[in-house]
């Protein structure tokens, strides 16, 4: 059976949400104030609805107690988002996702209950500054502020290589100091790839590094292009 979840506003961010997860195969009831907003999500999602999430009557009759997980993807408004997350812990939705503009609205978050606190402002941000002299960074997310974990699309440079030849496999720590973690390749995933499996133009890598080791990764395919 699949798993239900229910996203509360249904801005850019909502709506990204609730038709990935719709995509997934997860049934998704979308909910937002705005009648054009909740039409505009018709047939993208399992059902969408207009209602305010603050009023504890709507989400009762929306059955939220059955959901498996409610996201509160409302961010500007701080005093919505709070009302509604108290209402979802007290009303027990097994698993609460709030997005949150800043780290007080998110240690508010947390304190009244809900299990995960996102903040996609700041994770766009970092991504940026990661991604921003180095277009061949798809997505970025940090361990430590100098340490995190890249998905890098493969150019010429680095195509038709082994992992080893590349350095990236065998030597890499002797050369970039770079942990292959996975390639994606279309649909399929290597996960803990071999040195020698050969690489391919458009194959996706997933690495592990300081962040200035990635840069000198970067160097060297720039160079590789002179």
């Amino acid at each position: 059976m699949a798993k239900s979840v229910m996203v509360i506003g249904l801005g850019r961010f909502g709506t990204s949400v609730a038709h990935t997860l719709f995509q997934l195969g997860y049934d998704v009831l979308g909910i937002d104030t705005e009648e054009k907003v909740v039409q505009a999500n018709l047939g993208q999602i399992t059902y969408s609805v207009q209602g305010d999430a603050t009023n504890e009557t709507t989400l009762k009759e929306l059955g939220v107690s059955n959901f498996d997980a409610a996201i509160v993807a409302v961010g500007s408004d701080m005093q919505s988002s709070l009302m509604t997350s108290v209402l979802l812990a007290t009303l027990d939705v097994p698993l609460i996702v709030a997005r949150a503009e800043n780290q007080l609205h998110g240690n508010t978050l947390q304190r009244i209950g809900v299990h995960k606190i996102i903040y996609p402002e700041q994770e766009m941000g970092e991504f940026l500054a990661h991604s921003l002299f180095n277009p061949d960074v798809l997505e970025y997310m940090d361990l430590t502020p100098d340490f995190g974990i890249s998905k890098i699309r493969v150019t010429e440079s680095l195509a038709n290589q082994s992992l080893k030849d590349a350095g990236l496999g065998g030597g890499a720590r002797d050369k970039y100091g770079v942990a292959v973690i996975a390639i994606k390749r279309g649909k399929d995933v290597t996960l803990a790839p071999d040195a020698d499996d050969m690489l391919r133009k458009g194959d996706i890598v997933v690495v592990a590094a300081k962040d200035d080791q990635l840069e000198k990764l970067h160097s060297s395919g720039d160079s590789g292009h002179s």
